[in-house]
């Protein structure tokens, strides 16, 4: 009888078992667990597998769509170069777009006449207004010219420089001590020391308002450097509190495989977003912060907070200086100048271009502007009071 009864239970375990093996076989799962631990529930019927091959395709279609959208993005956002237009017939909507938005240059004197009575501060993007966009991010050195120019205005107006890139890179690029440097789109920001009107933190830092990002912005970044590595011409930039995909040297061919891998790594981290520049993605922290908010933290560090006497100009060539264009706009209070050598939307009220391809010229306008300004600044302050 003991025997008959072990039979008996063996018989119904093997039978629990084969049901167990059979229902994790239906349901795709590899690993067959001990009965105990899984409830056998209603055969995996066809349609229940036709629902599953609707959410599957539905989920990758709504992937391809957004892949679609970046790469349509990524191409709106980095216009391929256009050849000179100083002979072609005047267009029509640039002379529209050159009406709304002079140049700065043009317009200095009613710019400066703005100014009277109040407190000059300037703010300048770094790639591609102090710096010439290059194929390799690591060599986007400042021409002398430039550095000696930006130096004069530092000695004469309160001066930051609002970038995307890493603050300390930036410092390394620029070595000028006398500015606020506002790193990683204005997350990351340090001013002078011996005349920083909020010291705290650590060594003059001004304002980490991500810091808490830091370690899954690290996470993020080895993340993409390895999954991009099959894209030729993908560079990886870790700029601290955000990190950048450059795509300059990438075939246009490959964006959709470079975009796709970008959002591979950016569905594991929801609390980082994706916002683009020229030839750039950028991963950072989904904080309400950009280079608009560092804007105003820096007029309020400056005793300038809700003041009728200070006249901010920012000058930048990328989509994220919009944020800071806007901020000025919205203020009725300062100017934005857009450095672009093709009309392109815009909150900025000035702009600096000059119709060529040469991308360097556009930066002498940028040069001259500044030192129009400091040429303007001593001869103000030579001349007799009324």
């Amino acid at each position: 009888m003991q025997r008959i009864g072990k039979k008996k239970k063996l018989r119904r375990m093997t039978n629990q078992q084969n049901v167990v093996v059979l229902d994790v076989k239906l349901h795709g799962v590899r690993n067959v667990l001990p009965p105990s631990s899984l409830t056998v529930t209603k055969p995996f019927s066809a349609q229940d597998f036709k629902m599953l091959l609707m959410k599957k395709r539905f989920e990758t279609e709504k992937a391809g769509a957004k892949i679609n959208a970046w790469v349509d993005s990524m191409r709106a956002s980095s216009p391929t170069r256009i050849k000179s237009t100083a002979s072609l017939p005047e267009n029509d909507e640039k002379t529209s777009w050159i009406v709304h938005h002079p140049s700065a240059l043009s317009m200095f004197e009613q710019i400066v006449a703005a100014s009277n009575g109040k407190q000059i501060v300037m703010f300048l993007d770094y790639d591609g207004t102090l710096s010439p966009i290059v194929e390799d991010p690591d060599q986007a050195f400042m021409p002398r010219e430039m550095r000696a120019a930006l130096r004069d205005v530092a000695r004469n107006f309160p001066t930051a420089i609002v970038t995307g890139r890493c603050r300390d890179k930036v410092y390394n690029f620029v070595k000028l001590a006398g500015l606020y440097y506002a790193g990683s789109h204005g997350m990351d920001i340090k001013g002078p020391s011996k005349s920083c009107k909020y010291k705290k933190g650590n060594q003059g830092v001004l304002f980490q308002p991500a810091s808490e990002f830091l370690p899954m912005i690290d996470e993020v970044y080895q993340a993409l450097v390895e999954k991009t590595i099959s894209i030729p011409g993908a560079k990886v930039e870790n700029n601290k509190f955000c990190v950048s995909v450059h795509f300059r040297c990438v075939d246009e061919k490959s964006w959709a495989a470079l975009a796709e891998k970008v959002r591979s790594v950016l569905n594991e981290y929801p609390k980082l977003k994706l916002t683009q520049g020229r030839k750039v993605l950028e991963i950072r922290p989904t904080i309400k912060w950009d280079k608009g908010r560092a804007l105003e933290f820096l007029l309020e560090a400056l005793g300038y907070a809700n003041s009728k006497d200070v006249l901010p100009v920012y000058i930048g060539d990328d989509q994220s200086d919009e944020d800071a264009f806007k901020v000025l706009r919205d203020r009725g209070q300062g100017f934005g100048i857009l450095v672009s050598k093709v009309p392109k939307e815009t909150n900025a009220s000035y702009s600096l271009q000059e119709p060529s391809e040469e991308r360097s010229l556009i930066l002498a306008c940028v040069k001259e502007f500044l030192r129009r300004l400091v040429d303007w600044k001593k001869l103000s302050q030579r001349a007799p009071a009324p």
